[in-house]
């Protein structure tokens, strides 16, 4: 049986290819659900529906209404990536103002395992929040993924969003999981 992989975009550049993402954890043998963050999901909107018909599933980017039910199989597996600054900081404080927060921080305290790599500036990572942030992740168990073993900070207004190292990621994700 396939195992699920809740891949969780936020609004950073890679995001504009999260194509590429799916079809890379799907070539890993995932069955790829898709939730983004809000701002994400705007970059998308015109072409949402190729993300439903690429990964099978509708793609969240809200929390369902009380009287909904839920719309994605249960994850075996999840990544955050590209994780933006943004995301990383609010995470970190606890606070999951958005379904691409909610998710995984509740995911990881019920025994799922949780991968996140970001992308975002070196000015940006300069910032004190983002080690304290990296460190209360860790903390909780989830594989943060920055530096050499996952996305190094690339120079302000120099980033590359199509060479988003998504084999890392995914690398990541079987060593969390102990799969293949």
């Amino acid at each position: 049986m396939t195992q699920v992989l809740y891949l969780i975009a936020c609004a950073a550049g890679p995001t504009q290819h999260i194509d590429d993402g799916v079809r890379a954890a799907q070539a890993d043998g995932w069955d790829v659900c898709l939730i983004l963050t809000p701002s994400a999901a705007t970059w998308w909107e015109p072409r949402m529906e190729e993300l439903v018909e690429l990964t099978g599933h509708p793609v969240r980017s809200r929390y369902k209404l009380p009287s909904e039910k839920d719309a994605l199989p249960k994850a075996d597996a999840m990544l955050v990536a590209p994780m933006s600054c943004t995301t990383l900081n609010k995470w970190g404080a606890g606070i999951s103002d958005t379904v691409a927060i909610g998710i995984p921080s509740e995911a990881v305290h019920m025994g799922v395992p949780v991968v996140a790599m970001p992308y975002f500036n070196q000015a940006q990572g300069a910032q004190p929040a983002v080690a304290r942030s990296i460190a209360v992740l860790r903390e909780q168990g989830i594989l943060v993924l920055d530096g050499p073993d996952g996305y190094q900070s690339h120079p302000p207004k120099r980033g590359n969003p199509q060479a988003y190292p998504w084999g890392k990621a995914l690398a990541g994700v079987r060593r969390q999981t102990g799969a293949r």
